[in-house]
């Protein structure tokens, strides 16, 4: 098995790539961010390529390891076909800019720039031309990939490589992928219309059976373009695959080819963010941390940033698996990014060094991480606004010891071996101490008290 991708993402500019019309076509009505360029009015003359949508595309290439084509003439071509979101009968797209990159042991062929189309509304017979001319980005794959799994994995690093770059719209339902695929001597299929991961993965596997089946019966597999149906979960046919030809791709006459200088690239790669499976890496070596936890705090640009200030002030081992057991579990409880919540990382760094030095037990701490996320606040204002002050070993033993006597049935049980009646005990202790105390003290204080005997 085969699988190739080409993978395009909106670029996030203020303006489209070959004119001035604003792209927050989300927002305006239908057919008001447009002008004669966007719509291919004739005799209309495109702009030269907005330069921060040519500067996000040098920046992203960078980060998939890319080798940027530097002094060499990069021409913008004309894609012709016809479709209804497509008003000039054609699509603008660089010739590449970046080459020969690699993500995850997955080659990355060639990234270049592109023009968005409208938005077509094959049951209404409308299109909205609001979206033509916003700047992708377009990522080609080699056939790297063996399975609808490594095509997960794969694209969630990949949008996570975008991500981190901060040049990509932050909207959902941006991402557009057509990915290519082959069994073992058959034909190469090409299917499109899908717009998430997810999408990729089912796809995928549709795919692979149909395919499977044709073979098994004698049938030959078809070189042909399809679309995923999402709503079905299958693929169905649109067209016989077109080969580059069939795309009379010609250099655009109207704009200006592009060179990219050494200095542009060396500047650029100076500012920008460090991609995050470097990053990854770095923090593994430098921190000493778990790479199942690494993995999940590079998940977000904004966690693993914020580690990074905590682990300068509290253990980082300790730290790394409190962000990935507990602060990411709030989060996502209260639905929250880290960009999102507004406690600072001084607040946080105390509220770790109040659990490691046995303030307050990890328990009480996620209580308390919950409020300040909803309320941030000086941690140990909290613990005393929730009641939770560490008790006194003499009111600790005293909770237990009124456990024990108003439970003798547990005890029996214990002292029968039944050992889930110490976790009752314990249970009955947190309830009279109403949270506040160390469950592990609990219990070394039960298996060491003289009522209970094994």
């Amino acid at each position: 098995m085969k699988i190739g991708f080409e993978i395009h993402e909106q670029l996030m500019t203020d303006q489209k790539l070959y004119c001035d019309c604003p792209t927050n076509y989300r927002d305006a009505p239908p057919n008001t961010n447009v002008c004669p360029v966007c719509t291919g009015m004739p005799g209309a003359k495109p702009a030269p390529p907005n330069e921060r949508a040519i500067r996000a595309v040098i920046e992203i290439a960078l980060m998939l390891d890319c080798d940027i084509v530097i002094g060499d003439t990069i021409y913008i071509q004309r894609k012709h076909y016809d479709y209804p979101d497509l008003p000039s009968g054609y699509q603008r797209t660089s010739l590449p800019i970046g080459l020969n990159g690699e993500l995850k042991g997955v080659g990355i062929r060639e990234v270049h720039i592109e023009e968005d189309p409208g938005k077509y509304d094959p049951t209404l017979g409308t299109v909205d031309y609001n979206r033509s001319g916003i700047p992708l980005v377009e990522v080609v794959t080699d056939p790297d990939l063996k399975s609808p799994e490594e095509v997960r994995t794969f694209m969630r690093s990949l949008i996570r490589v975008l991500e981190y770059t901060g040049k990509v719209r932050p909207e959902p339902s941006t991402l557009r992928a057509d990915t290519n695929i082959s069994l073992e001597g058959g034909a190469r299929v090409e299917i499109k219309n899908i717009n998430s991961i997810k999408g990729a993965y089912r796809a995928i596997k549709y795919e692979v059976m149909r395919q499977k089946k044709l073979r098994e019966r004698g049938e030959e597999v078809v070189r042909e373009t399809r679309a995923y149906l999402e709503s079905q979960m299958v693929t169905a046919p649109m067209r016989t695959k077109e080969i580059a030809e069939d795309y009379r791709y010609i250099p655009d006459p109207d704009i200006f080819p592009m060179v990219i200088e050494e200095s542009l690239v060396e500047r650029i790669r100076e500012e920008m963010y460090e991609a995050p499976h470097l990053r990854e890496q770095r923090i593994i070596k430098e921190y000493g941390i778990e790479p199942s936890v690494a993995r999940v705090l590079i998940s977000e640009r904004g966690l693993v940033e914020l580690f990074e200030k905590i682990a300068k002030e509290v253990d980082p081992e300790f730290a790394s698996h409190w962000f990935k057991d507990i602060l990411k579990k709030v989060l996502n409880y209260e639905n929250l990014r880290v960009e999102e919540v507004e406690f600072t990382p001084t607040q946080l760094v105390k509220l770790l060094q109040m659990i490691d030095d046995d303030k307050i037990t990890p328990e009480q701490g996620e209580l308390v991480l919950r409020e300040m996320v909803k309320t941030p606040t000086d941690p140990e204002k909290l613990v005393k606004k929730l009641g939770l002050e560490k008790l006194s070993e003499k009111a600790l033993e005293k909770a237990v010891k009124k456990a024990i006597e108003e439970n003798p049935e547990a005890v029996a049980d214990y002292e029968s071996g039944k050992e889930e009646a110490l976790n009752f005990l314990a249970g009955k202790v947190m309830e009279i101490t109403e949270g506040r105390a160390n469950p592990r003290k609990v219990m070394e204080l039960l298996r060491k008290h003289p009522s209970l005997h094994v």
